[in-house]
């Protein structure tokens, strides 16, 4: 089995949405463009992105969303160097389809009562689905690394919440630590680097936005 050496996470760069959430009422959440501020995000990410990959070869999953797709292009990574998918399971937490913005606001406080993990949007997703569909994922990423030419790197570029949880799937992490987590900044990155002893280790954790709370011993 030919294990890529890293799997690096990136979040969309800034997105209309990000700027101002009135836009959700006039435009599906994935048909979304980013800002200029979004496009210099991820032109910044690309160049580190260069950096770190080299000269190597890089497997590349995009969420099917406009964003990730502008994003990638941002990159400007070498076309003879990388083999792109588009990948309907790294897509945004579905939150319904055309958004009442004043609805939107009082379901995130209602998320925020409940839970990120259980609560599930009207017409939409709770993170446990996300969950789920990236735990699908998963098992198609772990089968292409079978191939022995598989890239010694993987990229995905996706949205923050499926980054926590394709950690929280990856690293088997509790939903009291999910539930304790922020999101990464537009642009940010996390990176799954393959140690020594054969298992992966996040180059940097999430940020904290409260202490776990776990209801037993798995917590």
């Amino acid at each position: 089995m030919a294990r890529p050496r890293r799997i690096v996470l990136v979040r969309h760069g800034e997105s209309v949405g990000n700027a101002d959430d009135t836009v959700y009422e006039r435009e599906p959440d994935h048909a979304l463009r980013l800002t200029g501020r979004g496009q210099e995000q991820a032109a910044e990410t690309g160049g580190r992105l260069r950096e770190l990959f080299g000269d190597e070869r890089v497997s590349v999953y995009i969420s099917p969303y406009r964003r990730t797709h502008q994003t990638f292009r941002a990159f400007g990574l070498a076309p003879d160097r990388v083999r792109v998918r588009e990948e309907p399971r790294l897509r945004e937490q579905d939150w319904g389809n055309w958004q009442d913005r004043e609805d939107v606001r009082l379901q995130k406080a209602y998320r925020d009562a409940y839970g990120h993990f259980f609560y599930r949007f009207a017409q939409g997703e709770s993170g446990a689905d996300v969950y789920d569909r990236v735990g699908a994922f998963l098992e198609s990423l772990h089968r292409s690394f079978e191939s022995p030419d598989h890239p010694p790197n993987v990229l995905l570029v996706t949205h923050g919440l499926t980054m926590r949880l394709f950690c929280m799937r990856w690293f088997h992490w509790s939903v009291a630590e999910f539930e304790s987590l922020s999101n990464p900044d537009n642009g940010e990155t996390r990176v799954l680097e393959l140690q020594s002893h054969g298992r992966y280790a996040l180059d940097r954790p999430f940020e904290r936005w409260r202490t776990p709370e776990p209801y037993g011993a798995t917590g």
